[in-house]
């Protein structure tokens, strides 16, 4: 596998969390049985698959994540902090200023974890798969995706001819992991530039696909979970976790 620089999103303020992350930083929460702060799984499953240059990209509560991880070495990974820049807003401003902060060049890769998220995805076969098809961007997908609410079907008049609790999607969705290649970074800046805030999926991706350049998608099987907001938080299963995670301990 080739040398690839990894960056994990963890600079939010996790208003979703709220009250816990007036508190704790959300990727700090306490998950599973033994109480270990969720950053720690994505940093051990890093780790497990030989991915070991690390960054940080950190605000909100950012000492509370310092003072856990230090420098990586008790994780067998090195960590580097980037301050979220107070220029170029959202998920791809966060990104881009890592660029600017020279963790990684346009002639990198570089594997973008957003922090709210646990899963035993295999890493190394992801992006094997993105240096397979020598894309510009690969994003991690799963399909059935669960919808938390119900759906309903009206027909005219507002008539409901048909509900369904908590469908299941049959297009694929984002699990909050993507590949990229640094030239996707470096030719992004000036839009960048021209919005207040710029997101990785509904900003970068677009552009990338609309200026025709290799996009794929990596479907897997793997359990993951977005544990973004209280009501997650609060049906995580404990026995799932365990069961799931337990090869990184």
């Amino acid at each position: 596998m080739k040398n690839v620089k990894a960056l994990i999103l963890c600079g939010g303020k996790g208003k979703r969390l709220r009250p816990i992350t007036y508190y704790i930083q959300k990727t700090m929460i306490p998950v599973g049985y033994k109480q270990r702060p969720l950053l720690e799984y994505i940093v051990r499953l890093f780790r497990f698959h030989n991915l070991r240059d690390l960054a940080f990209l950190v605000n909100y509560k950012a000492e509370q994540i310092r003072n856990f991880f230090d420098d990586g070495a008790r994780f067998g990974v090195k960590i580097r902090y980037i301050p979220d820049s107070q220029l170029l807003k959202g998920t791809g401003g966060s990104v881009i200023n890592a660029y600017k902060n020279r963790f990684f060049n346009e002639k990198d890769t570089v594997i973008v974890y957003y922090g709210d998220i646990i899963t035993n995805m295999n890493l190394k076969e992801l992006i094997d798969f993105h240096v397979g098809k020598k894309a510009m961007a690969t994003l991690a997908l799963a399909s059935g995706f669960e919808v938390r609410v119900g759906v309903a079907d009206l027909a005219e008049g507002e008539k409901i001819v048909g509900f369904i609790e908590k469908p299941k999607l049959e297009k694929p969705v984002s699990v909050g992991i993507l590949v990229l290649e640094g030239k996707a970074l470096k030719d992004s800046m000036k839009l960048a530039e021209e919005k207040a805030t710029m997101d990785l999926m509904g900003d970068l991706i677009p552009r990338l696909t609309e200026a025709k350049e290799p996009v794929y998608g990596f479907l897997s099987d793997a359990f993951w979970y977005d544990v973004g907001s209280t009501e997650a938080y609060e049906k995580l299963d404990k026995r799932r976790i365990r069961d799931t995670m337990s090869f990184l301990f």
